[in-house]
């Protein structure tokens, strides 16, 4: 049997259950106060009493540090609060997919992944200058709403999520595939951690995959931490140089090396999508001129014109290595043995020998040669 439903929390009249993530449970409810519908996220508070006060503290204070940013890519904070051993979030209800459901069932085109890599970036640029640092940007917390625009989730709250991996100095917060290397081996982060994050998610819509993988987490830590990741451009043709420069800057091993600011990402992105456009639409025009029709019927090559030729043509497929009527009269002589007609593979065709053409240059030397080997006799028997 289905939970039941919660009254409220604060103010906020509970009307049915949105959904269930690895933080808790959300909810659509009633803003009794400003008669607007609003998203409820919740967060179980777990341990013993002091330990659930550090918790509500430390998540009431990067909640509200969040909720003072207001940006067009960052989702709007309404209010915060506890409800009993339960923390709440009040945020404005959205719409739409996450980018996490759209790389799995979509197909992004290039053009659309920069633009959305671009406006992210430039919510984080917002949040960066005021101090906030998100630390769990991956394609699970970046929403797409139906007309195209972004939507950061769970900003400044990253800190509230379980342990969700162990490792032998201590416990890893968050997503491995999508940490910097600064978080993987347990070293200070700073903003310059989400630009890496962000590198990793834009990777992932231009081509797919994800640019470090292992089969287990240490194999993953590793590669994260030391290895380079493969340029787009190998896995999808037809993005241009610029974004693979975009990308390995973005994902830097050092944070220095990387993009001194999100900002600066975005306008590289931003530059970028005029070129990116162009090779799209390249890529498209010659998707379309070397796809065959599928109803196209197979090309005929009448073989054999002599009375002793088959009555049946044979079916061959057109290839440009025999691109004109000589080349497959000889594809279609066999030479015969004993017989006027010789069968190969099943099938008989007529078996006339052609015969060889004298090589003008070949015979010249031939007869060079015969005429050295005539004075070299000549002078050795005078």
């Amino acid at each position: 049997m289905a939970a039941a439903l919660p009254e409220k929390f604060g103010r906020f009249k509970v009307v049915d259950e949105l959904g269930r993530g690895a933080m808790g449970v959300v909810y659509r409810a009633h803003d009794s106060a400003l008669g607007r519908t609003v998203a409820i996220k919740t967060i179980a508070l777990t341990g013993n009493a002091a330990e659930r006060d550090i918790h509500e503290a430390r998540f009431l204070q990067e909640a509200r540090a969040a909720g003072s940013i207001g940006h067009p890519a960052i989702i709007t904070i309404y209010d915060v609060g506890r409800e009993g051993d339960t923390a709440f979030i009040a945020m404005e209800l959205l719409e739409g997919r996450d980018l996490r459901e759209l790389i799995r069932d979509v197909s992004l085109m290039p053009t659309r992944s920069v633009a959305i890599a671009a406006a992210v970036a430039e919510g984080l640029a917002y949040a960066h200058e005021r101090g906030v640092v998100h630390r769990d940007i991956k394609p699970g917390n970046i929403m797409v709403l139906p007309d195209g625009r972004v939507k950061i989730m769970d900003f400044g709250i990253a800190r509230l999520h379980e342990p969700t991996v162990k490792t032998q100095t201590g416990v890893l917060l968050g997503s491995p595939q999508y940490m910097s290397p600064e978080q993987i081996v347990g070293q200070p982060f700073d903003h310059r951690s989400d630009i890496f994050s962000l590198g990793l998610v834009l990777y992932e819509m231009l081509t797919g995959a994800k640019p470090f993988q292992g089969e287990d987490i240490p194999e993953l830590m590793f590669k994260v931490a030391n290895m380079p990741a493969t340029p787009p451009s190998h896995i999808a043709p037809d993005l241009p140089p610029v974004i693979d420069y975009i990308v390995a800057r973005a994902l830097k091993k050092k944070a220095d090396e990387r993009y001194a600011s999100a900002a600066e990402l975005a306008k590289d992105l931003r530059e970028a999508a005029k070129e990116v456009a162009a090779c799209e639409a390249a890529g498209l025009e010659r998707a379309e001129l070397t796809t065959v029709p599928s109803a196209a019927p197979p090309a005929r090559v009448e073989i054999g014109t002599s009375p002793m030729a088959r009555d049946e043509p044979l079916e061959l497929r057109a290839s440009p290595r025999f691109d004109s009527s000589e080349g497959f009269a000889r594809l279609s002589i066999l030479p015969g043995e004993a017989d006027a007609t010789s069968s190969r593979a099943g099938w008989t065709v007529p078996a006339r020998r052609e015969r060889r053409k004298l090589d003008p240059a070949r015979a010249a030397v031939v007869v060079a040669y015969l005429i050295a080997l005539a004075v070299a006799v000549a002078i050795a028997m005078s």
